[in-house]
């Protein structure tokens, strides 16, 4: 192991700080808090409940971070998370291939939530797992900085000592089991990796970067694919005030349940499913399977309204300021004063 991690200028780690640890319970959460515990810093996780549809229990991460010897908070933002997803339905914001600005949506609800659990637990440090080939780590940095700019950001997976030592899961695996912590990989190596929020579900990475494989190697998490759904059309009624659906078939909805109701209508008939090829923040492309079923229900019936209301040039207006929108979204800039 490297003597000189984690003390040094290159991280901006300190001794007296207290470090919260964004984590999901996998093998880089455990592996980077308990090396961070090790060193002699103070670690607190913690995690965002934002409705994801693949966790059965968002409690079961807590679960999996004990035997690291970390405390672990689980932050309820499904609510925040639906408010979200409303915003973002009302500025009809996409990206690349039009898919819903679900993860772009979900950072900066997950920073903004997290940072407030953190400074009251007196957090000095926000520890992030994102690598440095994607654009989370310019999301979660981004936010930060904006929200609270007095709160540093350490990024593990950017540490050259850290990614010596940890090279990939062998050496993690390894490194956790001389304190007997285990870690159980899957049995069968999936063929493509997984986020998710309420807004939706991306999939991505793996296979799935070749263009040569089909998009139809997913199985859908939040419903089916259209050749799957019934042949049956359902007829759904939504009403909208102020752009935001205030009820769903008559009845009356917050923006939570509106988000839940809508991902099961949409889902069970074959809604929302998109292929993309997106241009990332850090110049590179990425090829994913998106799912949005209740964004694409409540987004196209909020499109209807638009196209009923607005003249020719205010729709045209209103389009290049809702591709604003999602490209400041997209780029962890939606606090920036022009969104």
């Amino acid at each position: 192991m490297s003597a000189a991690w984690p003390f040094t200028k290159a991280t901006g780690l300190k001794e007296g700080d207290v470090i919260g640890a964004c984590v999901s319970g996998g093998l880089d959460s455990k592996t980077i808090c308990h090396k961070m515990k090790e060193s002699g810093l103070k670690v607190i996780g913690f995690s965002a409940d934002l409705g994801q549809p693949d966790e059965v229990d968002i409690n079961d991460v807590k679960k999996k971070m004990a035997p690291t010897g970390v405390e672990t908070v689980i932050v309820d933002l499904k609510n925040e998370m639906a408010e979200g997803c409303f915003e973002t339905i009302l500025a009809q914001a996409k990206y690349d291939g039009g898919y819903w600005q679900s993860t772009g949506v979900g950072r900066h609800v997950t920073v903004k939530g997290l940072l407030k659990a953190m400074k009251e637990k007196g957090v000095t440090v926000l520890a992030h797992g994102a690598t440095g080939r994607g654009n989370d780590q310019m999301r979660f940095e981004r936010y930060t900085n904006v929200i609270d700019p007095d709160m540093r950001v350490y990024a593990p997976w950017r540490d050259a000592h850290l990614l010596e030592d940890f090279p990939g899961r062998t050496e993690m695996i390894t490194y956790l089991g001389k304190f007997g912590i285990t870690h159980e990989l899957p049995k069968t190596k999936k063929r493509y990796s997984t986020d998710s929020n309420l807004a939706g579900l991306s999939n991505e990475a793996e296979d799935l970067e070749s263009l040569e494989t089909a998009m139809n190697i997913v199985d859908p998490i939040m419903g089916v694919w259209p050749k799957d759904a019934p042949n049956d059309a359902e007829e759904v009624t939504l009403r909208y005030e102020a752009g935001r659906c205030v009820a769903i078939n008559g009845k009356a909805v917050t923006p939570l349940e509106a988000m839940l109701e809508s991902n099961k209508i949409g889902g069970r008939n074959g809604v929302g499913l998109v292929h993309a090829l997106e241009s990332r923040i850090i110049g590179t492309k990425s090829r994913g399977v998106y799912e949005a079923p209740g964004m694409t229900l409540l987004g196209h019936g909020l499109e209807l309204v638009y196209q009923a209301t607005l003249d020719r040039r205010s729709y045209a207006l209103f389009k290049s300021l809702s591709q604003h929108v999602s490209d400041q979204m997209y780029d962890g800039r939606y606090f920036d004063p022009s969104c």
